[in-house]
């Protein structure tokens, strides 16, 4: 169906070609269908030989033209894999996407970059194998701060031998493919072996080991089927539908991720709603051009049996190369997996309906300027705020899609750095908020913002080196001419190199958002460290009151709210303190 100015409205196939056209200019239309029946000026029609070729022409002209009337999943980035360099001496274990065009052993693929992340960090937990690249690794004169945070076992500085890092590596090898229960029964008698030789630090680490292996274990088992599935759950309420894809290899359940569609389309008023959603799912998830990294599995597990799933099923098993199911859940096992696809479809679609008035729609936009795989879920934004280089504080704060996260606000008083040193005062916040955070095993953010220009975008940049944190999207947004709003620079770190970046405005008032924010909690925390030094310092303003009397106050009381809350008897318990200097303090504090 075409335009007055030729652009596709809409992309459909039908066996009863007649019948399917007729249907959209009947008397009883709904709003969608006559708005698009208002717009269409002609339409064109192309003849298949079977359902099969009506099937993979549909897919490939929504994909191509992008009707605004179809249903239409973004998702066009390729999975990711966690890549084990076997090869290598001190193997490298990292985040990989596309071609695997090496001798690496490559193991996935997971469902989106969060659960490689979260699988690669319990990979580090537990056998401490390296994250580095090679000029990193080659270049080191000393540990980096993964040995420190216990992340690593410093190959790079000769720290563990090549024979005993290799037995690290053969243990993540089994892990990645489900042998856990190999790994521990190898682990044991070690744990038994380093005890009676008395070497105890070795054997609690390895008994540490062998505990997050069976919590890992406990939480992975799924009984039954050792196959691979993925499981498919939908929910649809007015406008927005949600897939919920539950994504199983081996019985191991590796992740999920979901896929929204919640702009106004067009369905097949003689079909099942649901039948046209999942139809189109499957397609432009599965049936990818040729060389596009997706890995169908044998089965498909859907809640509803779809009119088409001979011809579908006949598309993805060419595709793939092996034969592929379309089956609906009968089994007690299955029927659980579909329940908990079908539930967190629907919270999803419930939860995004519920806060109509939240920044999902920002968050979209910066998704779309950052051509990430999918919405971003946590934001954070750091600033440093001081006088002439006094009281120096860095702030940080945590944004989602329904705001501020508060309780996740942090500020730092900065202790090291040079008074002025914004740079310095930078790396000094980052590094003790990122080095807890990878200690404590907290939820890392989508988008790091930094409130400066390129130079605190490479401070940044540097820490998350040191550190080897990966996956984060790096952007610093600098003041415009006179700090007005909305002339502000956006620079966007990528590949080791730093490029200016055109948001919509939608996207830019979300960054100017939370940067407004952070600098609002970095002048608040700023202006209480500086009145409370101030009032410190009053104390010695009193005769008879020096440093060291100031001292003895404070580490007797804790603070100066706690000194102006004594009586005079209690001031004059301090060592130092008389009774008549207390009497004095005690007017002086309360003014009488």
């Amino acid at each position: 169906m075409l335009s007055e100015k030729g652009e596709v409205l809409y992309v459909g196939k039908a066996k009863n070609l007649k019948k399917r056209v007729s249907s959209y200019f009947q008397r009883q239309l709904d709003a969608k269908t006559l708005q698009l029946v208002k717009q269409i000026k002609s339409i064109e029609v192309t003849i298949t030989r079977n359902e099969r070729e009506a099937l993979l022409l549909e897919n490939n002209l929504i994909k191509a033209q992008k009707p605004r009337y179809n249903v239409i999943f973004r998702d066009d980035k390729s999975y990711p894999y966690l890549k084990l360099n076997i090869q290598d001496p001190f193997p490298r274990l990292s985040l990989h996407r596309g071609i695997k065009k090496d001798q690496s052993k490559y193991y996935g693929p997971y469902p989106s970059s969060r659960e490689a992340r979260e699988a690669l960090t319990l990979l580090q937990n537990i056998f401490r194998l390296r994250q580095c690249d090679e000029t990193f690794f080659k270049n080191r004169s000393r540990p980096c701060l993964q040995y420190q945070i216990k992340r690593c076992t410093a190959p790079c500085v000769g720290y563990i031998t090549e024979e005993h890092y290799r037995k690290d590596v053969e243990y993540a090898r089994l892990f990645l493919e489900g042998r856990n229960k190999k790994v521990i029964e190898q682990l044991i008698p070690k744990m038994e072996k380093a005890s009676v030789d008395l070497e105890f630090e070795q054997a609690a680490r390895i008994r540490d080991q062998i505990a997050l292996l069976r919590n890992i274990q406990e939480r992975q088992i799924i009984m039954g089927d050792l196959k691979d599935i993925d499981v498919i759950g939908i929910f649809v309420a007015d406008t927005i539908a949600c897939i919920h894809l539950l994504v199983i290899r081996e019985g191991r359940m590796l992740g999920s991720k979901q896929y929204f569609q919640n702009k106004l389309v067009l369905l097949d008023p003689n079909s099942d709603p649901l039948e046209t959603i999942l139809e189109a799912f499957i397609l432009q998830h599965y049936a990818a051009p040729e060389g596009k990294d997706v890995l169908i599995p044998k089965i498909l597990l859907l809640p509803i049996s779809l009119p088409g799933a001979k011809a579908l099923s006949a598309v993805l098993s060419e595709r793939a190369n092996h034969d592929v199911s379309l089956a609906k859940a009968a089994r007690a096992n299955r029927i659980r997996w579909m329940n908990m696809a079908m539930t967190s479809a629907k919270m999803a679609v419930l939860s995004r309906t519920k806060h109509q008035a939240d920044l999902t729609p920002r968050f979209q936009a910066l998704q779309e300027a950052l051509q990430l795989e999918i919405i971003p879920e946590r934001l954070e934004c750091f600033d440093v705020s001081h006088t002439l280089g006094e009281a120096t504080v860095v702030s940080c704060v945590v944004f989602d899609r329904k705001g501020s996260v508060k309780a996740d606000y942090r500020r730092f008083n900065i202790r090291q750095a040079t008074g002025g040193d914004d740079y310095a005062a930078l790396k000094e916040g980052l590094s003790r908020h990122y080095t807890r955070i990878k200690s404590e095993g907290k939820p890392l953010p989508d988008v790091l913002i930094v409130d400066g220009g390129k130079g605190q975008l490479s401070i940044a940049r540097a820490v998350l080196e040191e550190l080897q944190i990966i996956g984060i999207i790096l952007l610093a947004i600098a003041k415009g001419p006179l700090r007005k709003p909305g002339l502000e620079t956006v620079y966007l770190a990528s590949n080791g190199d730093t490029f200016e970046l055109e948001l919509k405005q939608s996207a830019l008032h979300l960054v100017q958002q939370i940067r407004d924010e952070a600098h609002r909690f970095a002048i608040t925390a700023h202006r209480k460290q500086r009145a409370e030094k101030r009032k410190i310092s009053s104390l010695e303003a009193i005769g008879g009151i020096g440093q060291k009397r100031r001292q003895n106050l404070l580490q007797h009381f804790g603070g100066l709210r706690e000194i102006s809350l004594a009586n005079v008897d209690e001031l004059a318990k301090v060592p130092g303190i008389s009774q008549a200097l207390a009497e004095r303090l005690y007017e002086v504090l309360h003014g009488s």
